[in-house]
């Protein structure tokens, strides 16, 4: 496994994002597939491990705390706070998005528990809570960072604008956002200050929420709980026009010698050094497919053929729809 830098930490090139194991895409899988799918990761030679508290609402990191804690050594944590499930009056829990510095370290107490370490080696703020000042946030991160409970400062789904203002008041080490080639929004201006400001930029959901790796998905069969059911590029209609681009890309992939999902994350690598995808999966076989994208060459033709035939104005509906929109702090492509 190749690797690339992140702040002081020296990561393996492509990281797992471990939330679909037990949230967004219906059911968990089971404790042993799940666990399976993390020590693969491991002994592949992946180091950098994604999760959140949100995920699963602290099953995600209960998970990976009990299957990861003897191999703590070998590899990079990341979690976030910020959202979370808040338990209601009949025993439920609901997301929230609450970015308050009693919050914040509330949360982190938490999960470190959770995660049964003593330090988490790179908290985000998994969104920036509108109501709250993002220097009153980021405040209460650099707090858990003097008091060695984090080591360093990340942000997910924020602008450029808010990206300088946070790194102001703390260095902040990752910005991570949803990139793909169907998701370009980064583009607009938060690479370029991430790259101004020597951040680097974790990508999630680089094969576009299961789109890019080739096959028509069911989308009548997804589970109740996918979160891509509410994601109006995979409403009927959308979907249908959007189809219409794998023909051509899985013709590119070809050309390439690699799968779909692997053309998609070679894609993201070929960008910049600066970049880490991480695609999450439920499957072993998935993961090695997807490590193995680290050994796929890209020619510069190839990637603006790429580029050409997948961007935002060949791509039908938005990526959220308008409460999820409201709730990220990305410029987005008029």
């Amino acid at each position: 496994m190749k690797n690339r830098q992140l702040a002081s930490f020296s990561v393996s090139a492509i990281g797992l994002g471990c939330m679909n194991l037990s949230h967004a895409y219906g059911a968990p899988v089971s404790p042993e597939q799940a666990e399976r799918v993390l020590l693969t990761a491991l002994d592949q030679g992946v180091t950098f491990f994604d999760t959140a508290a949100l995920y699963g609402f602290g099953n995600n990191e209960t998970l990976l705390g009990k299957v990861l804690k003897p191999h703590r050594q070998r590899f990079t944590l990341a979690s976030k706070c910020g959202m979370q499930g808040v338990e209601q009056s009949d025993g439920s829990k609901v997301r929230v998005i609450d970015g308050r510095p009693e919050t914040i370290k509330k949360t982190c107490e938490e999960s470190l528990r959770r995660l049964q370490t003593d330090v988490i080696d790179l908290y985000y703020l998994h969104r920036w809570d509108k109501k709250v000042p993002i220097e009153d946030s980021v405040g209460a991160l650099s707090d858990l960072v003097r008091q060695g409970k984090i080591q360093t400062i990340g942000l997910s789904e924020v602008s450029a604008l808010t990206l300088r203002k946070a790194h102001a008041v703390h260095p902040i080490a990752a910005v991570q956002t949803e990139y793909s080639l169907w998701t370009r929004n980064p583009e607009i201006a938060v690479l370029q200050a991430c790259r101004e400001l020597g951040v680097a930029f974790v990508a999630f959901s680089p094969v576009a929420r299961g789109f890019l790796c080739g096959a028509a998905l069911d989308i009548a069969g997804f589970d109740a709980k996918d979160i891509r059911r509410s994601m109006p590029r995979f409403n009927a209609d959308n979907y249908a026009a959007n189809l219409k681009l794998l023909p051509a890309y899985n013709d590119l992939a070809q050309e390439a010698g690699c799968s779909p999902s692997q053309l998609a994350l070679a894609w993201l690598l070929h960008k910049a050094d600066d970049i880490i995808p991480i695609p999450g999966t439920t499957s072993v076989g998935h993961l090695l497919e997807d490590l193995a994208s680290v050994d796929v060459q890209l020619d510069a033709d190839l990637m603006a053929q790429l580029e050409a035939l997948i961007n935002p104005n060949t791509v039908a509906g938005d990526r959220y729809n308008a409460q999820a929109n409201s709730e990220v702090d990305t410029e987005t492509f008029a």
